[in-house]
Protein backbone atom coordinates (compact mmCIF):
# COMPACT_ATOMS: atom_id res chain seq x y z
CA UNK A 1 0.00 0.00 0.00
CA UNK A 2 1.25 3.31 -1.42
CA UNK A 3 2.08 5.49 1.93
CA UNK A 4 0.21 9.03 2.40
CA UNK A 5 1.75 12.20 2.76
CA UNK A 6 0.35 14.22 5.69
CA UNK A 7 1.54 17.35 3.89
CA UNK A 8 -1.72 19.26 2.80
CA UNK A 9 -1.96 20.29 -1.11
CA UNK A 10 -0.55 23.80 -1.86
CA UNK A 11 -3.43 25.94 -2.27
CA UNK A 12 -4.52 26.90 -5.87
CA UNK A 13 -3.11 30.22 -7.27
CA UNK A 14 -5.94 32.19 -7.35
CA UNK A 15 -6.94 31.17 -3.90
CA UNK A 16 -4.06 32.60 -2.90
CA UNK A 17 -4.59 35.60 -4.76
CA UNK A 18 -7.83 36.30 -2.72
CA UNK A 19 -6.19 35.20 0.57
CA UNK A 20 -3.64 37.69 0.00
CA UNK A 21 -6.06 40.65 -0.66
CA UNK A 22 -7.64 39.78 2.34
CA UNK A 23 -4.78 40.10 4.13
CA UNK A 24 -4.19 43.54 2.94
CA UNK A 25 -7.80 44.40 3.45
CA UNK A 26 -8.49 44.95 0.05
CA UNK A 27 -12.48 45.23 -0.40
CA UNK A 28 -14.36 42.45 -2.47
CA UNK A 29 -15.09 44.57 -5.58
CA UNK A 30 -10.90 44.93 -6.14
CA UNK A 31 -11.16 41.44 -5.19
CA UNK A 32 -12.95 40.15 -7.77
CA UNK A 33 -11.49 42.55 -10.12
CA UNK A 34 -8.00 41.54 -9.82
CA UNK A 35 -8.80 37.73 -9.80
CA UNK A 36 -10.64 38.66 -13.25
CA UNK A 37 -7.71 40.27 -14.85
CA UNK A 38 -5.44 37.29 -13.78
CA UNK A 39 -8.10 35.00 -14.96
CA UNK A 40 -7.73 36.91 -18.69
CA UNK A 41 -3.97 37.11 -18.60
CA UNK A 42 -3.89 33.45 -18.25
CA UNK A 43 -6.27 32.75 -20.70
CA UNK A 44 -4.30 34.91 -23.34
CA UNK A 45 -1.18 33.09 -22.57
CA UNK A 46 -2.83 29.67 -23.37
CA UNK A 47 -3.12 28.87 -19.56
CA UNK A 48 0.55 28.87 -18.46
CA UNK A 49 1.36 29.40 -14.83
CA UNK A 50 2.31 33.25 -13.96
CA UNK A 51 5.41 31.31 -11.81
CA UNK A 52 6.46 30.36 -15.68
CA UNK A 53 6.35 34.08 -17.20
CA UNK A 54 7.33 37.60 -15.80
CA UNK A 55 7.39 40.79 -17.81
CA UNK A 56 7.58 40.29 -21.42
CA UNK A 57 4.68 38.22 -20.96
CA UNK A 58 2.53 41.01 -19.14
CA UNK A 59 3.82 43.53 -21.31
CA UNK A 60 2.44 41.57 -24.37
CA UNK A 61 -1.11 41.04 -22.71
CA UNK A 62 -1.28 45.19 -21.51
CA UNK A 63 0.20 45.84 -24.91
CA UNK A 64 -2.75 44.25 -26.15
CA UNK A 65 -5.25 45.77 -24.15
CA UNK A 66 -4.11 49.17 -25.60
CA UNK A 67 -3.80 48.34 -28.99
CA UNK A 68 -5.98 45.54 -30.26
CA UNK A 69 -8.67 46.39 -27.45
CA UNK A 70 -8.76 49.81 -27.39
CA UNK A 71 -9.29 49.81 -23.33
CA UNK A 72 -9.23 52.94 -21.98
CA UNK A 73 -6.00 54.23 -19.96
CA UNK A 74 -8.06 53.60 -16.48
CA UNK A 75 -8.98 50.17 -17.65
CA UNK A 76 -5.24 49.12 -18.60
CA UNK A 77 -3.68 50.57 -15.70
CA UNK A 78 -6.36 48.49 -13.64
CA UNK A 79 -5.01 45.35 -15.42
CA UNK A 80 -1.37 46.55 -14.40
CA UNK A 81 -2.03 46.62 -10.59
CA UNK A 82 -3.14 43.38 -11.04
CA UNK A 83 -0.73 41.17 -12.25
CA UNK A 84 1.67 43.68 -10.03
CA UNK A 85 -0.27 42.54 -7.22
CA UNK A 86 0.21 38.82 -8.84
CA UNK A 87 3.84 38.95 -9.09
CA UNK A 88 5.01 41.18 -6.05
CA UNK A 89 2.49 40.16 -3.46
CA UNK A 90 1.94 36.32 -4.19
CA UNK A 91 4.47 35.11 -6.45
CA UNK A 92 6.85 37.42 -4.35
CA UNK A 93 8.96 37.90 -7.61
CA UNK A 94 10.28 41.79 -8.47
CA UNK A 95 9.40 42.84 -11.61
CA UNK A 96 10.87 45.69 -13.86
CA UNK A 97 9.71 48.89 -14.86
CA UNK A 98 7.25 48.26 -17.79
CA UNK A 99 8.64 51.08 -19.87
CA UNK A 100 7.52 48.88 -22.87
CA UNK A 101 4.10 48.70 -22.34
CA UNK A 102 2.15 50.55 -24.57
CA UNK A 103 0.45 52.70 -22.78
CA UNK A 104 -3.87 53.70 -23.71
CA UNK A 105 -3.94 57.80 -23.71
CA UNK A 106 -5.90 59.09 -20.78
CA UNK A 107 -7.91 61.79 -22.60
CA UNK A 108 -7.92 64.91 -19.98
CA UNK A 109 -11.31 66.21 -19.85
CA UNK A 110 -12.26 68.47 -17.30
CA UNK A 111 -14.69 67.12 -15.25
CA UNK A 112 -18.90 67.85 -15.08
CA UNK A 113 -20.12 70.56 -12.57
CA UNK A 114 -23.59 71.47 -11.99
CA UNK A 115 -24.91 75.06 -11.08
CA UNK A 116 -26.10 75.99 -7.78
CA UNK A 117 -29.62 75.66 -8.87
CA UNK A 118 -29.10 72.63 -10.69
CA UNK A 119 -27.90 71.03 -8.19
CA UNK A 120 -30.95 72.38 -6.00
CA UNK A 121 -33.22 70.95 -9.09
CA UNK A 122 -31.80 67.52 -8.56
CA UNK A 123 -32.31 67.26 -4.90
CA UNK A 124 -35.74 68.85 -5.39
CA UNK A 125 -36.70 65.41 -7.21
CA UNK A 126 -35.25 63.03 -4.89
CA UNK A 127 -36.71 62.04 -1.56
CA UNK A 128 -36.22 59.65 1.34
CA UNK A 129 -32.76 58.44 2.47
CA UNK A 130 -31.35 58.62 -1.60
CA UNK A 131 -31.93 62.47 -1.01
CA UNK A 132 -29.89 62.45 1.99
CA UNK A 133 -27.65 60.60 0.09
CA UNK A 134 -27.49 62.79 -2.49
CA UNK A 135 -27.04 66.07 -0.22
CA UNK A 136 -24.42 64.69 1.43
CA UNK A 137 -22.59 64.00 -1.56
CA UNK A 138 -22.77 67.59 -2.71
CA UNK A 139 -22.72 68.95 1.26
CA UNK A 140 -19.91 67.26 2.42
CA UNK A 141 -17.88 66.37 -1.02
CA UNK A 142 -18.24 62.39 -0.23
CA UNK A 143 -17.37 59.81 -3.13
CA UNK A 144 -20.82 57.74 -3.03
CA UNK A 145 -19.24 54.53 -1.61
CA UNK A 146 -17.46 56.79 1.08
CA UNK A 147 -21.01 57.83 2.02
CA UNK A 148 -22.92 54.63 1.85
CA UNK A 149 -20.16 53.13 4.19
CA UNK A 150 -20.46 55.60 6.95
CA UNK A 151 -20.49 54.10 10.09
CA UNK A 152 -23.07 55.80 12.98
CA UNK A 153 -20.29 56.57 15.30
CA UNK A 154 -18.39 58.16 12.73
CA UNK A 155 -21.03 61.00 12.74
CA UNK A 156 -20.24 64.12 15.23
CA UNK A 157 -23.14 66.22 15.46
CA UNK A 158 -21.46 68.42 18.39
CA UNK A 159 -18.71 69.45 15.82
CA UNK A 160 -20.80 69.09 12.81
CA UNK A 161 -17.93 66.76 11.35
CA UNK A 162 -18.00 63.28 9.41
CA UNK A 163 -14.82 61.15 9.58
CA UNK A 164 -14.23 59.31 6.59
CA UNK A 165 -12.79 55.99 7.56
CA UNK A 166 -10.29 54.44 4.73
CA UNK A 167 -11.33 56.40 1.75
CA UNK A 168 -9.53 56.17 -1.51
CA UNK A 169 -5.69 55.33 -0.28
CA UNK A 170 -6.72 53.92 2.55
CA UNK A 171 -6.77 57.43 3.89
CA UNK A 172 -8.93 59.01 7.20
CA UNK A 173 -10.26 62.60 6.59
CA UNK A 174 -12.30 64.64 8.20
CA UNK A 175 -15.37 66.72 6.70
CA UNK A 176 -17.97 68.79 7.19
CA UNK A 177 -21.36 68.01 8.57
CA UNK A 178 -24.26 70.91 6.51
CA UNK A 179 -25.93 72.51 9.36
CA UNK A 180 -29.23 71.96 7.19
CA UNK A 181 -28.38 68.02 7.10
CA UNK A 182 -28.09 67.74 11.39
CA UNK A 183 -31.87 67.39 11.67
CA UNK A 184 -33.03 65.54 8.93
CA UNK A 185 -29.66 62.98 9.69
CA UNK A 186 -31.14 62.71 13.51
CA UNK A 187 -34.49 61.81 12.62
CA UNK A 188 -33.24 59.22 9.40
CA UNK A 189 -31.08 57.33 12.32
CA UNK A 190 -33.82 57.39 14.52
CA UNK A 191 -35.33 54.76 12.34
CA UNK A 192 -32.23 53.04 11.85
CA UNK A 193 -32.15 52.54 15.23
CA UNK A 194 -35.86 51.37 15.33
CA UNK A 195 -34.56 48.89 11.98
CA UNK A 196 -31.20 47.69 14.17
CA UNK A 197 -33.56 46.92 17.08
CA UNK A 198 -36.17 44.40 15.08
CA UNK A 199 -32.78 42.52 13.73
CA UNK A 200 -31.67 42.25 17.38
CA UNK A 201 -34.74 40.69 18.54
CA UNK A 202 -34.87 38.50 15.59
CA UNK A 203 -31.64 37.31 16.22
CA UNK A 204 -29.69 39.55 13.69
CA UNK A 205 -28.08 42.80 13.88
CA UNK A 206 -24.51 41.93 13.35
CA UNK A 207 -23.05 44.48 11.17
CA UNK A 208 -20.09 43.36 8.80
CA UNK A 209 -17.04 44.58 10.59
CA UNK A 210 -13.33 46.01 8.85
CA UNK A 211 -9.49 45.05 9.67
CA UNK A 212 -10.08 41.84 11.81
CA UNK A 213 -12.18 43.42 14.18
CA UNK A 214 -14.52 41.07 14.84
CA UNK A 215 -12.17 38.87 16.52
CA UNK A 216 -10.94 41.47 18.55
CA UNK A 217 -14.26 42.62 19.66
CA UNK A 218 -16.56 39.59 19.15
CA UNK A 219 -19.50 41.81 20.13
CA UNK A 220 -18.91 44.98 18.78
CA UNK A 221 -20.61 44.32 15.19
CA UNK A 222 -24.04 44.54 17.03
CA UNK A 223 -23.42 47.55 19.04
CA UNK A 224 -25.34 50.78 17.63
CA UNK A 225 -22.54 52.57 16.88
CA UNK A 226 -20.81 50.20 14.47
CA UNK A 227 -24.10 50.06 12.01
CA UNK A 228 -24.16 51.71 9.19
CA UNK A 229 -25.60 55.13 8.41
CA UNK A 230 -27.41 53.84 5.07
CA UNK A 231 -28.29 50.09 6.10
CA UNK A 232 -30.02 48.17 3.02
CA UNK A 233 -33.83 47.32 2.99
CA UNK A 234 -32.94 43.40 3.05
CA UNK A 235 -30.93 41.31 4.85
CA UNK A 236 -28.38 39.53 2.77
CA UNK A 237 -25.71 36.49 3.25
CA UNK A 238 -22.00 37.86 3.27
CA UNK A 239 -20.38 36.78 0.12
CA UNK A 240 -17.14 36.05 2.25
CA UNK A 241 -18.42 34.36 4.95
CA UNK A 242 -21.82 33.43 4.81
CA UNK A 243 -23.19 35.21 7.65
CA UNK A 244 -26.72 36.68 7.16
CA UNK A 245 -26.19 40.58 7.63
CA UNK A 246 -27.85 43.80 7.10
CA UNK A 247 -24.91 45.37 4.32
CA UNK A 248 -24.95 49.04 3.56
CA UNK A 249 -27.48 50.58 0.57
CA UNK A 250 -26.41 49.48 -3.03
CA UNK A 251 -24.90 52.20 -4.80
CA UNK A 252 -26.79 51.30 -8.05
CA UNK A 253 -30.12 53.00 -5.80
CA UNK A 254 -28.51 56.18 -5.67
CA UNK A 255 -27.18 55.95 -9.33
CA UNK A 256 -30.81 55.12 -10.86
CA UNK A 257 -32.23 57.71 -8.40
CA UNK A 258 -29.70 60.57 -9.82
CA UNK A 259 -30.21 59.57 -13.60
CA UNK A 260 -34.26 59.45 -13.42
CA UNK A 261 -33.57 63.18 -11.33
CA UNK A 262 -31.38 64.87 -13.96
CA UNK A 263 -33.47 63.81 -17.10
CA UNK A 264 -36.66 65.34 -15.13
CA UNK A 265 -34.69 68.61 -14.44
CA UNK A 266 -33.55 68.52 -17.91
CA UNK A 267 -30.23 68.85 -17.40
CA UNK A 268 -28.56 67.60 -20.67
CA UNK A 269 -24.84 67.43 -19.74
CA UNK A 270 -24.12 62.93 -18.16
CA UNK A 271 -24.34 64.05 -14.88
CA UNK A 272 -23.50 61.08 -12.20
CA UNK A 273 -23.40 61.25 -8.22
CA UNK A 274 -19.57 61.72 -8.34
CA UNK A 275 -20.59 64.88 -10.31
CA UNK A 276 -21.69 66.33 -6.55
CA UNK A 277 -18.28 66.49 -5.73
CA UNK A 278 -17.11 67.81 -8.26
CA UNK A 279 -19.84 70.69 -7.75
CA UNK A 280 -18.78 70.48 -4.09
CA UNK A 281 -15.40 71.44 -4.85
CA UNK A 282 -16.25 73.89 -7.39
CA UNK A 283 -18.73 75.72 -5.40
CA UNK A 284 -15.90 76.62 -2.56
CA UNK A 285 -13.33 77.51 -4.58
CA UNK A 286 -16.18 79.99 -6.02
CA UNK A 287 -17.11 80.84 -2.63
CA UNK A 288 -13.13 81.78 -2.00
CA UNK A 289 -12.03 79.16 -0.20
CA UNK A 290 -8.02 78.67 0.06
CA UNK A 291 -7.74 75.59 -2.05
CA UNK A 292 -5.32 73.66 0.49
CA UNK A 293 -8.85 73.64 2.42
CA UNK A 294 -10.42 72.30 -0.19
CA UNK A 295 -7.84 69.44 -0.86
CA UNK A 296 -7.92 68.61 2.67
CA UNK A 297 -11.94 68.16 2.40
CA UNK A 298 -11.93 66.03 -0.55
CA UNK A 299 -8.72 64.02 0.38
CA UNK A 300 -6.20 64.27 -2.10
CA UNK A 301 -3.16 63.37 -1.52
CA UNK A 302 -1.36 66.18 -4.38
CA UNK A 303 -3.10 69.88 -4.98
CA UNK A 304 -2.03 69.13 -8.56
CA UNK A 305 -5.32 67.10 -8.22
CA UNK A 306 -7.04 69.43 -6.73
CA UNK A 307 -6.24 72.26 -9.51
CA UNK A 308 -8.33 70.92 -12.05
CA UNK A 309 -11.52 73.18 -10.39
CA UNK A 310 -9.37 76.33 -11.28
CA UNK A 311 -9.64 74.91 -14.90
CA UNK A 312 -13.37 74.85 -14.64
CA UNK A 313 -13.58 78.21 -12.91
CA UNK A 314 -11.89 79.64 -15.86
CA UNK A 315 -9.35 81.22 -13.64
CA UNK A 316 -6.23 80.32 -15.52
CA UNK A 317 -5.65 81.85 -19.08
CA UNK A 318 -9.34 81.79 -20.33
CA UNK A 319 -9.79 84.23 -16.98
CA UNK A 320 -8.51 86.90 -19.20
CA UNK A 321 -10.35 89.73 -20.27
CA UNK A 322 -10.39 89.82 -24.15
CA UNK A 323 -9.25 92.86 -25.91
CA UNK A 324 -12.26 93.13 -27.92
CA UNK A 325 -14.56 93.55 -24.60
CA UNK A 326 -12.45 96.30 -23.27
Amino acid sequence: MAATSDTPPAPKLLDQVVARLRVKHYSLRTEKTYVDWIKRYIWFHGKRHPQEMGASEIEAFLSHLAVERSVSASTQNQAKSALLFLYKEVLQTELPWLDKVTQAKAPKRLPVVMTRGEVQSVLARMDGSVWLIASLLYGSGLRIMECLRLRVKDVDFSRREILVREGKGFKDRVTMLPASLVQPLKQHLERVKVLHGEDLTKGYGEVFMPMALEKKYPNAGKSWGWQYVFPSRNLSADPRSGVVRRHHADEKTIQRAMKKAVAVAEITRLATPHTFRHSFATHLLEGGYDIRTVQELLGHSDVSTTMIYTHVLNKGGKGVVSPLDR
